[in-house]
């Protein structure tokens, strides 16, 4: 399954620098967003190296991989602070002089009149930088980027804060790759974000249903909570239907997986499978502490199909919002078949939602017993006619059970409202 990338030959390497990613008292995230926002234009990061605010290691990390690199991107060091240091060790690697650049200066004025801040020495010292160096627009923050050329390689200067990379990235810097390296092939990508199949078990029923996969066609995963995304990705326009045959021949064997395809989640497909049904929902939560509400309602527009959940920690809530039976919490329990089929049809009956998804479980780390230890789980999900439940064990720990238990209960309702009959592949892995 390899790919055939004509763009290898371009080396690409990132230099994050900051006393406070050496400490780890801040996590990089930059990096996987520049090789994201690299990859749309078929540009590969080769590598990555981080340095604390040392102008000698700074300058002599600069040297070292501008010596084998067609392009740096250095991430942090252009604020306004002392130990901000990326400005001073380019200019010292390219031997030229700081000096106070107009466009840089006309930035930063603009930046303190639209926050009524007066532009003090400090601030003013972002508006120094390499002699020749070309200015890289900031629409977010006061640290505009820049780059420099030296020795064949393209040396891009941007600041650490992830919103305003994000945005430079989207506004300046990809552009200026694209630019100056048209020979890239922006490749074409199909994400599809599934649930219930781990990294492995995809990757092995790949293999063992698909022994010819085609190398122009690239298969990848990221793994994520809950979702996984399965990538798929050519390099040559010509290798487009390629793509969407095999992308076919993989649904038909994994397709009840796949939540969606693109940008989406679990949450979104739902909320847009209950707007095209013009059917409503709605949620009883014990375990999950109201999650399963809160992830609907992270998706624009929720509230055409959702308008209440009920979140009944307690046995006494559980009879007083939802009208479970004492006699059936005694004799059953809370996590049990008995009382999460009355908790939906409880939840059903006061919100008037066509359908419906309880949870009742043992999130742990204390609670559990020999007949329903840690991570323990019932969920009863479907309409008045028709309540299925299920007896789950997830054996994570509580804040990862507490995800897993809400994706299922939203997968079993995508899975009702799609029709799938098929069981899924996680009745039998959480047992």
């Amino acid at each position: 399954m390899a790919r055939v990338n004509t763009m290898q030959c371009i080396t690409v390497q990132v230099l994050l620098t900051g006393d406070e990613l050496m400490s780890g008292v801040t996590t990089d995230s930059n990096s996987a967003l520049i090789a994201e926002k690299l990859a749309q234009v078929g540009l590969t990061l080769h590598r990555k190296v981080t340095v604390g605010d040392n102008i000698r290691v700074l300058e002599a990390e600069m040297a070292a991989l501008a010596s084998n690199s067609d392009i740096i991107i250095v991430n942090g060091g252009l604020g306004p602070t002392i130990d901000d240091l990326t400005a001073e060790a380019v200019g010292k690697l390219i031997d030229k002089p700081l000096v106070e650049h107009l466009a840089a200066i006309q930035h930063l004025e603009q930046w303190c009149r639209a926050r009524n801040y007066p532009l003090n020495a400090a601030n003013n010292k972002q508006a120094f930088l390499p002699e020749g160096a070309i200015v890289i627009n900031n629409p977010v923050g006061s640290a505009v980027g820049f780059f420099v050329e030296w020795n064949d390689c393209i040396i891009i200067c941007t600041p650490g804060v992830p919103s305003e990379l994000h945005v430079m990235l989207d506004a300046e810097i990809i552009p200026l790759l694209k630019q100056r390296f048209p020979q890239a092939n922006s490749p074409s990508i199909t994400r599809l974000q599934m649930f219930g199949m781990g990294e492995s078990g995809l990757q092995q029923t790949i293999l063992d249903t698909f022994p010819h996969w085609p190398a122009e066609v690239e298969v990848s995963f990221r793994a994520g909570a809950p979702t996984l995304e399965l990538k798929l990705t050519t390099f040559d326009e010509s290798h487009l239907p390629q793509k969407e045959e095999w992308k076919n021949k993989l649904m038909a064997v994994v397709g009840d997986c796949v939540v969606g395809e693109g940008p989406t989640n679990l949450q979104r497909e739902v909320v847009k499978l209950l707007t095209q049904h013009k059917k409503t929902f709605t949620t009883v939560e014990s375990c999950t502490g109201g999650l399963i509400a809160s992830m609907l309602t992270e998706v624009p527009g929720a509230s055409v199909v959702f308008e209440a959940g009920f979140v009944t920690y307690s046995n006494n809530m559980k009879q007083k919002l939802v009208n479970v039976s004492a006699d059936t919490l005694g004799q059953y329990g809370a996590v049990s078949d008995a009382v999460v089929r009355e908790m939906v049809l409880g939840a059903l009956a006061k919100s008037g939602a066509d359908f419906g998804v309880a949870v009742s479980g043992i999130a742990g780390p204390d609670g559990g017993t020999a007949l329903k230890p840690v991570g323990t789980v019932w969920i009863a999900w479907g309409d008045k006619q028709n309540v299925r439940t299920q007896c789950l064990v997830v054996r994570r720990e509580r804040k990862s059970f507490q995800l897993t238990v809400a994706a299922v209960a939203l997968d079993l309702i995508r899975r009702q409202l799609l029709g799938i009959l098929a069981e899924p592949i996680y009745f039998s892995t959480y047992h």
